[in-house]
């Protein structure tokens, strides 16, 4: 089970990450997001900032779809993502291992070239814990 401290933890291990001042977490690479807390809005009712939740750049929707259908208790979205790359996904449904491959995916997706290559001249995952 995965919560935001895992989040924190995998994302800063990552290079040139930028974490942006936020009421859970938000963070960057390039001036890009690539995981930040999701901020549930219900109609005549202020936004929520859920730090159970994280919001993933998957970068298309083909993958995007793969994920909500094959594993729909792991990850959702709303129609105010529709359109987006990005999907929800229930931190406390994965251990620390899948969110560092969520994370250092949604990492790679955003990074410029020149810094996505600095994570593969290094071997396994910033962060993990070995296996």
């Amino acid at each position: 089970m995965a919560d935001a401290g895992d989040v924190r933890r995998l994302a800063l291990a990552l290079p040139h990450v930028e974490e942006i001042d936020s009421h859970g977490f938000d963070f960057r690479v390039g001036g890009k997001g690539f995981v930040w807390s999701y901020p549930e809005r219900r109609p005549g009712k202020p936004r929520v900032i859920r730090t159970d939740i994280a919001v993933l750049f998957v970068g298309d929707e083909a993958e995007k779809q793969a994920l909500l259908l094959g594993e729909p208790t792991v990850f959702f979205t709303t129609p105010a993502y529709d359109g987006w790359p990005l999907v929800m996904l229930r931190l406390a449904e994965v251990d620390a291992a899948r969110l560092a491959e969520l994370v250092t995916d949604a990492w790679r997706m955003r990074a410029p070239a020149a810094i996505a290559s600095e994570l593969d001249q290094e071997d396994g995952l910033p962060g993990a814990a070995p296996r």
